[in-house]
């Protein structure tokens, strides 16, 4: 019997084999499997027909094994017992998900969906380890060895399964009093050109992310230029709370600092939402049992913050598998 060509047939026909020869008693190893006796026994005749011989020497009372029986128990008991536990193993850790799920995640979005998940999910998953990356690269999550992201729309690879994790976000322009004392306030997007700008960088880019607006149902960029730039937005937004220019951020990041008066927030009218954060993840026919509970978990995260939200009147998007559109940049 050639290993190369080994089936699942052929190891059901070995399993009904060991199953007999240990017990030398077709009916007992046949309950043990869950088949019937004359199941057990067309398997044991398919393989004596493949070996060549007989395995079995048969009576009315009684069972036992022919020499070529004997030493192809031998042989073959050991490794059809290690696939079975083996399997019971896999089946073990799908009712026990274990392992390391690798995420990538933009910083902004973990705040949101991954922290308030944490410390339920490592109490109900103890032996599944969540290797997470923070930033806001725009990587091949499959070719660099991730599991799951949690990113904006606007750029998920199409081939991934994308799922909609909440409300469209909206960026602000800020400045701190002291600035506007100092230098005034811009009364359009444009007039930014004239002001100390605080600048933002993709990770990897050289170049420094336009701030984008909307006039008119439609998208325009303003590349500002000034003192600084930064590839994290809460640093340039702790510099523009100091006086040093106007930041370009996103409210979750600036609404504390509005609500105590540390910063005035700039151009709204043109400041429009755009579609928010996304979990993706490749397609799978098997997915693994730790990398569905992460799934699960995060999306379940989701429903509980939209019931509390929705209690309190305020409302959420509904979740949906969608692709995003427009231009934005995270936070």
């Amino acid at each position: 019997m050639n290993p190369s060509l080994l089936s699942a047939g052929d190891f059901n026909q070995l399993r009904a084999f060991v199953a007999v020869a240990g017990s030398l008693n077709f009916s007992r190893a046949a309950e043990r499997l869950g088949v019937s006796s004359s199941a057990l026994s067309q398997m044991v005749r398919a393989l004596e027909e493949r070996v060549g011989v007989s395995l079995f020497n048969r009576t009315t009372r009684s069972v036992s094994l022919t020499e070529a029986g004997a030493k192809l128990f031998e042989r073959v008991r050991p490794a059809v017992e290690e696939l079975a536990e083996a399997l019971g193993e896999t089946r073990e850790r799908r009712a026990n998900p274990a392992g390391t799920v690798r995420i990538h995640c933009f910083p902004g979005a973990a705040d949101l969906h991954l922290t308030p998940i944490l410390r339920a999910f490592s109490d109900a998953y103890p032996q599944i380890v969540l290797d997470i990356t923070l930033d806001d690269a725009v990587v091949n999550i499959v070719a660099e060895g991730y599991d799951v992201a949690i990113r904006l729309g606007e750029v998920i690879d199409k081939d991934l399964i994308a799922v909609k994790l909440g409300p469209e976000l909206r960026q602000t322009a800020v400045a701190s009093p002291d600035y506007l004392a100092r230098h005034g306030t811009p009364a359009h997007p444009r007039d930014l050109l004239a002001h100390r700008c605080i600048g933002w960088r993709w990770l990897g880019q050289k170049t420094p992310y336009k701030w984008e607006f909307m006039e008119n149902g439609k998208w325009f960029e303003v590349a500002v230029d000034g003192p600084l730039i930064s590839n994290r937005k809460d640093f340039g937004v702790q510099a523009a709370v100091d006086g040093v220019g106007i930041a370009f951020a996103s409210q979750q990041l600036i609404a504390p600092h509005i609500a105590k008066g540390r910063l005035i927030p700039l151009l709204e009218a043109w400041s429009a939402p755009f579609p928010g954060y996304y979990l993706c993840y490749p397609a799978q026919r098997q997915m693994a049992p730790s990398l569905r509970a992460v799934i699960d978990a995060i999306r379940g995260g989701l429903r509980a913050t939209n019931a509390a939200g929705a209690a309190v009147g305020t409302g959420t998007a509904a979740m949906t598998v969608a692709r995003a559109a427009g231009t934005t940049a995270p936070e």
